[in-house]
Protein backbone atom coordinates (compact mmCIF):
# COMPACT_ATOMS: atom_id res chain seq x y z
CA UNK A 1 0.00 0.00 0.00
CA UNK A 2 1.48 3.38 -1.16
CA UNK A 3 2.35 5.45 2.16
CA UNK A 4 -0.20 8.40 2.48
CA UNK A 5 2.30 11.68 3.16
CA UNK A 6 0.25 14.55 5.16
CA UNK A 7 1.28 17.91 5.82
CA UNK A 8 -0.29 20.33 8.34
CA UNK A 9 -3.47 22.37 6.78
CA UNK A 10 -1.16 25.84 7.93
CA UNK A 11 1.59 25.16 5.47
CA UNK A 12 -0.88 26.17 2.59
CA UNK A 13 -2.55 29.49 4.27
CA UNK A 14 -0.94 32.76 4.26
CA UNK A 15 2.81 32.92 5.91
CA UNK A 16 3.50 34.77 8.93
CA UNK A 17 4.73 37.69 7.71
CA UNK A 18 1.93 38.00 5.24
CA UNK A 19 -0.79 37.28 7.53
CA UNK A 20 -2.67 40.34 8.68
CA UNK A 21 -1.73 42.10 11.82
CA UNK A 22 -4.82 43.75 14.05
CA UNK A 23 -4.07 47.28 14.29
CA UNK A 24 -3.52 48.45 17.70
CA UNK A 25 -2.13 45.18 18.80
CA UNK A 26 0.86 46.60 20.67
CA UNK A 27 0.81 50.00 22.47
CA UNK A 28 4.05 51.64 24.02
CA UNK A 29 3.86 54.28 27.06
CA UNK A 30 7.00 56.10 27.85
CA UNK A 31 6.70 56.55 31.80
CA UNK A 32 4.69 54.34 34.16
CA UNK A 33 4.02 56.70 36.86
CA UNK A 34 0.83 56.80 38.46
CA UNK A 35 -1.17 58.24 35.11
CA UNK A 36 0.67 55.58 33.40
CA UNK A 37 -0.06 52.57 35.22
CA UNK A 38 -3.54 53.58 34.57
CA UNK A 39 -3.31 53.68 31.05
CA UNK A 40 -1.75 50.79 30.78
CA UNK A 41 -4.09 48.86 33.07
CA UNK A 42 -7.09 50.05 30.70
CA UNK A 43 -5.87 49.22 27.71
CA UNK A 44 -4.67 45.83 28.35
CA UNK A 45 -7.84 45.31 30.01
CA UNK A 46 -8.78 44.93 26.43
CA UNK A 47 -6.46 42.06 25.43
CA UNK A 48 -3.97 44.88 23.97
CA UNK A 49 0.01 44.30 24.60
CA UNK A 50 1.47 46.93 26.44
CA UNK A 51 5.65 47.59 26.60
CA UNK A 52 5.80 50.57 29.04
CA UNK A 53 9.49 52.49 29.14
CA UNK A 54 11.29 53.24 32.52
CA UNK A 55 14.83 54.76 33.39
CA UNK A 56 15.94 51.56 35.58
CA UNK A 57 15.22 48.61 36.18
CA UNK A 58 14.15 49.64 39.68
CA UNK A 59 11.39 51.69 38.78
CA UNK A 60 9.99 48.46 36.22
CA UNK A 61 9.76 46.66 39.48
CA UNK A 62 7.96 49.33 40.94
CA UNK A 63 5.63 50.25 38.43
CA UNK A 64 4.78 46.14 38.54
CA UNK A 65 4.20 46.40 41.46
CA UNK A 66 2.24 49.30 42.02
CA UNK A 67 0.18 47.53 38.92
CA UNK A 68 -0.46 44.22 41.06
CA UNK A 69 -1.44 45.97 44.16
CA UNK A 70 -4.05 48.54 42.14
CA UNK A 71 -5.26 45.08 40.21
CA UNK A 72 -5.81 43.47 44.02
CA UNK A 73 -7.73 46.46 45.45
CA UNK A 74 -10.28 45.66 42.57
CA UNK A 75 -10.66 42.33 43.47
CA UNK A 76 -10.77 43.44 47.42
CA UNK A 77 -13.70 44.92 46.04
CA UNK A 78 -15.02 42.43 44.26
CA UNK A 79 -14.59 44.40 40.65
CA UNK A 80 -11.83 41.64 39.51
CA UNK A 81 -11.18 37.79 39.62
CA UNK A 82 -7.73 36.64 40.23
CA UNK A 83 -7.87 35.20 36.77
CA UNK A 84 -8.68 38.89 35.08
CA UNK A 85 -5.36 40.24 37.17
CA UNK A 86 -3.23 37.26 35.80
CA UNK A 87 -4.77 38.04 31.78
CA UNK A 88 -3.40 41.91 32.57
CA UNK A 89 -0.20 41.38 33.62
CA UNK A 90 0.51 38.47 31.25
CA UNK A 91 0.00 41.66 28.68
CA UNK A 92 2.09 44.20 30.43
CA UNK A 93 6.19 44.49 30.52
CA UNK A 94 8.63 46.71 30.96
CA UNK A 95 11.91 47.86 28.87
CA UNK A 96 14.89 49.99 29.71
CA UNK A 97 15.32 50.56 25.48
CA UNK A 98 13.64 52.68 23.00
CA UNK A 99 13.75 49.67 20.17
CA UNK A 100 11.29 47.75 21.95
CA UNK A 101 8.50 49.85 20.40
CA UNK A 102 9.53 49.17 17.14
CA UNK A 103 6.44 46.91 16.53
CA UNK A 104 4.00 49.17 18.20
CA UNK A 105 0.98 50.63 16.90
CA UNK A 106 1.04 53.78 19.27
CA UNK A 107 3.29 54.88 21.25
CA UNK A 108 1.98 57.09 24.04
CA UNK A 109 3.82 59.73 26.02
CA UNK A 110 3.49 59.91 29.84
CA UNK A 111 6.22 61.21 31.76
CA UNK A 112 6.24 63.16 34.99
CA UNK A 113 8.59 65.16 34.52
CA UNK A 114 9.72 67.26 37.96
CA UNK A 115 12.02 69.84 36.17
CA UNK A 116 9.22 72.03 35.26
CA UNK A 117 11.61 74.58 33.29
CA UNK A 118 12.97 71.71 30.80
CA UNK A 119 10.04 69.92 30.65
CA UNK A 120 9.18 70.95 26.83
CA UNK A 121 12.69 69.78 25.62
CA UNK A 122 12.71 66.33 27.91
CA UNK A 123 9.82 65.32 26.09
CA UNK A 124 10.79 67.00 22.20
CA UNK A 125 13.75 64.41 22.88
CA UNK A 126 10.92 61.61 24.21
CA UNK A 127 9.32 61.73 20.56
CA UNK A 128 12.40 61.76 18.75
CA UNK A 129 13.45 59.21 20.24
CA UNK A 130 10.60 56.88 19.64
CA UNK A 131 10.52 58.10 15.97
CA UNK A 132 14.25 56.52 15.62
CA UNK A 133 12.82 53.08 16.51
CA UNK A 134 9.03 52.79 15.04
CA UNK A 135 7.79 52.54 11.52
CA UNK A 136 6.75 55.57 9.48
CA UNK A 137 2.88 54.74 10.43
CA UNK A 138 3.22 54.46 13.94
CA UNK A 139 1.05 57.04 15.67
CA UNK A 140 3.18 59.22 18.32
CA UNK A 141 1.16 60.58 21.45
CA UNK A 142 1.42 62.77 24.20
CA UNK A 143 -1.03 62.33 27.29
CA UNK A 144 0.55 66.10 28.47
CA UNK A 145 -2.56 68.34 28.53
CA UNK A 146 -0.89 71.53 28.90
CA UNK A 147 1.59 71.68 26.38
CA UNK A 148 0.60 71.93 22.50
CA UNK A 149 1.69 68.48 20.73
CA UNK A 150 2.73 71.23 17.99
CA UNK A 151 5.63 71.99 19.51
CA UNK A 152 6.54 68.07 19.79
CA UNK A 153 5.98 67.21 16.61
CA UNK A 154 7.56 70.07 14.69
CA UNK A 155 11.30 68.57 14.62
CA UNK A 156 10.40 65.33 13.65
CA UNK A 157 10.63 63.33 10.56
CA UNK A 158 6.85 62.47 9.98
CA UNK A 159 5.29 64.96 12.02
CA UNK A 160 1.46 63.85 10.38
CA UNK A 161 0.96 61.15 12.53
CA UNK A 162 1.88 62.80 16.08
CA UNK A 163 -1.16 63.87 18.43
CA UNK A 164 -2.56 65.08 21.80
CA UNK A 165 -4.54 62.23 23.79
CA UNK A 166 -5.93 63.16 27.14
CA UNK A 167 -6.62 59.88 28.62
CA UNK A 168 -8.98 60.69 31.92
CA UNK A 169 -7.41 58.73 35.07
CA UNK A 170 -9.10 60.89 37.75
CA UNK A 171 -12.02 59.61 38.60
CA UNK A 172 -12.77 55.88 38.44
CA UNK A 173 -16.09 56.16 36.17
CA UNK A 174 -14.04 58.33 33.44
CA UNK A 175 -14.76 57.22 29.78
CA UNK A 176 -13.24 60.18 27.77
CA UNK A 177 -9.92 60.61 25.58
CA UNK A 178 -10.06 64.36 24.48
CA UNK A 179 -8.25 64.07 21.20
CA UNK A 180 -6.27 66.79 19.90
CA UNK A 181 -5.41 67.49 16.29
CA UNK A 182 -2.18 69.54 16.33
CA UNK A 183 -0.99 71.82 13.58
CA UNK A 184 1.26 68.92 11.30
CA UNK A 185 -1.66 66.09 12.68
CA UNK A 186 -3.15 64.21 9.50
CA UNK A 187 -6.94 63.61 9.37
CA UNK A 188 -5.86 59.90 8.98
CA UNK A 189 -4.05 60.26 11.92
CA UNK A 190 -7.12 61.68 13.88
CA UNK A 191 -9.62 58.88 12.48
CA UNK A 192 -7.13 55.64 13.71
CA UNK A 193 -6.99 57.83 17.14
CA UNK A 194 -10.96 57.86 17.03
CA UNK A 195 -10.93 53.94 16.46
CA UNK A 196 -8.84 53.21 19.19
CA UNK A 197 -10.56 55.08 21.61
CA UNK A 198 -13.39 52.94 20.73
CA UNK A 199 -11.12 50.03 20.48
CA UNK A 200 -10.87 50.55 24.27
CA UNK A 201 -14.05 51.64 25.48
CA UNK A 202 -14.08 54.98 25.42
CA UNK A 203 -16.28 58.04 24.30
CA UNK A 204 -13.59 60.50 22.21
CA UNK A 205 -14.07 64.43 22.43
CA UNK A 206 -12.22 66.63 19.93
CA UNK A 207 -10.98 69.50 21.31
CA UNK A 208 -8.77 72.46 19.76
CA UNK A 209 -5.61 72.61 20.00
CA UNK A 210 -5.25 74.26 23.58
CA UNK A 211 -3.05 74.09 26.92
CA UNK A 212 -5.71 72.53 29.45
CA UNK A 213 -7.73 71.31 26.82
CA UNK A 214 -11.43 70.86 28.56
CA UNK A 215 -10.81 69.19 31.78
CA UNK A 216 -7.86 70.64 33.05
CA UNK A 217 -8.73 74.13 32.17
CA UNK A 218 -11.83 73.90 34.22
CA UNK A 219 -10.52 71.68 37.44
CA UNK A 220 -7.60 73.10 37.91
CA UNK A 221 -8.86 76.28 39.00
CA UNK A 222 -11.37 75.16 40.86
CA UNK A 223 -9.13 73.94 43.02
CA UNK A 224 -7.19 76.61 42.96
CA UNK A 225 -9.70 79.05 44.01
CA UNK A 226 -11.13 76.27 46.64
CA UNK A 227 -7.47 76.91 48.35
CA UNK A 228 -8.28 80.89 48.05
CA UNK A 229 -11.63 80.14 49.82
CA UNK A 230 -9.32 77.76 52.54
CA UNK A 231 -6.92 81.11 52.70
CA UNK A 232 -9.90 83.58 53.21
CA UNK A 233 -11.10 81.01 56.05
CA UNK A 234 -14.31 81.27 54.21
CA UNK A 235 -15.50 77.75 55.17
CA UNK A 236 -13.33 74.82 56.66
CA UNK A 237 -11.89 72.25 53.86
CA UNK A 238 -14.30 69.87 54.44
CA UNK A 239 -17.04 71.29 54.42
CA UNK A 240 -15.96 73.13 50.96
CA UNK A 241 -15.75 69.61 49.47
CA UNK A 242 -18.90 68.71 51.16
CA UNK A 243 -20.57 71.83 49.43
CA UNK A 244 -19.13 70.49 45.99
CA UNK A 245 -19.90 66.99 46.47
CA UNK A 246 -23.79 66.99 47.47
CA UNK A 247 -24.39 70.80 46.11
CA UNK A 248 -23.16 70.78 42.58
CA UNK A 249 -23.04 66.65 42.39
CA UNK A 250 -18.90 66.39 41.93
CA UNK A 251 -18.40 62.47 43.51
CA UNK A 252 -15.23 64.24 44.90
CA UNK A 253 -14.65 67.69 46.23
CA UNK A 254 -12.09 70.14 44.89
CA UNK A 255 -9.27 68.98 47.63
CA UNK A 256 -10.19 65.28 47.48
CA UNK A 257 -9.60 65.49 43.76
CA UNK A 258 -6.32 67.49 44.52
CA UNK A 259 -4.89 65.06 46.63
CA UNK A 260 -6.19 62.09 44.32
CA UNK A 261 -4.57 63.99 40.85
CA UNK A 262 -1.32 64.89 43.06
CA UNK A 263 -0.92 68.83 44.40
CA UNK A 264 2.16 68.65 42.20
CA UNK A 265 0.92 67.69 38.91
CA UNK A 266 -2.05 70.30 39.80
CA UNK A 267 0.99 73.24 40.45
CA UNK A 268 2.35 72.33 37.18
CA UNK A 269 -0.71 72.46 34.75
CA UNK A 270 -1.61 76.03 36.38
CA UNK A 271 1.99 77.27 36.30
CA UNK A 272 1.84 75.90 31.95
CA UNK A 273 -1.47 77.67 31.36
CA UNK A 274 -0.11 80.84 33.32
CA UNK A 275 2.64 80.67 30.94
CA UNK A 276 0.55 80.43 28.05
CA UNK A 277 -2.40 82.90 29.14
CA UNK A 278 -1.06 85.18 31.57
CA UNK A 279 -4.22 85.03 33.22
CA UNK A 280 -3.81 85.23 37.07
CA UNK A 281 -6.80 82.69 37.64
CA UNK A 282 -4.08 80.09 36.84
CA UNK A 283 -1.33 81.34 38.85
CA UNK A 284 -1.05 79.07 41.66
CA UNK A 285 -2.39 79.51 45.04
CA UNK A 286 0.84 79.98 47.90
CA UNK A 287 -1.22 77.29 49.40
CA UNK A 288 -0.50 74.60 46.95
CA UNK A 289 2.85 75.68 46.78
CA UNK A 290 3.36 75.66 49.78
CA UNK A 291 1.97 72.22 50.48
CA UNK A 292 3.99 70.76 47.60
CA UNK A 293 7.41 72.42 48.56
CA UNK A 294 6.54 70.07 51.60
CA UNK A 295 6.12 67.29 49.49
CA UNK A 296 2.38 66.67 50.86
CA UNK A 297 1.24 66.05 47.56
CA UNK A 298 -1.88 64.22 47.87
CA UNK A 299 -2.36 60.13 48.10
CA UNK A 300 0.47 59.25 46.89
CA UNK A 301 2.85 60.54 49.76
CA UNK A 302 0.14 59.86 51.98
CA UNK A 303 -0.67 63.49 53.26
CA UNK A 304 -1.91 66.72 51.36
CA UNK A 305 -4.93 68.29 52.27
CA UNK A 306 -6.18 65.19 53.93
CA UNK A 307 -4.02 62.32 55.33
CA UNK A 308 -4.20 58.46 53.71
CA UNK A 309 -3.31 55.08 55.07
CA UNK A 310 -1.11 53.16 52.74
CA UNK A 311 -3.67 51.57 50.70
CA UNK A 312 -5.28 55.57 49.52
CA UNK A 313 -8.17 55.52 51.59
CA UNK A 314 -8.47 58.41 53.64
CA UNK A 315 -8.22 58.94 57.34
CA UNK A 316 -8.54 62.36 58.45
CA UNK A 317 -7.97 66.48 57.45
CA UNK A 318 -4.47 67.47 57.32
CA UNK A 319 -4.86 71.10 57.36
Amino acid sequence: MAEVLSEPIINYGLSKKDQPKAQFAKVGIVGCGATGQQIAIMISSRGIEIVFLELSQEKIEQAVKEVADSLNDKINHWGMTEGGKKAIMSRIKGTLEYKDFADCDIVIESILSKQRENSREIRKEVFKSIENYVSPHAIIATNSTTIAITLFAAELTYKDRCISMHISTTSPDANIIEIVKGFYTSDETCENVRRFAKLIGKHFIEVEESPGLITVRLAAPMINEASQLLMERVAKMEDIDFAMKNGMGMPLGPFEMADKIGLDRVVRWLDNMYTEFGDLRYKASPLLKRLVRANHIGRKAQEGFYKYDSHGQKIQPAL
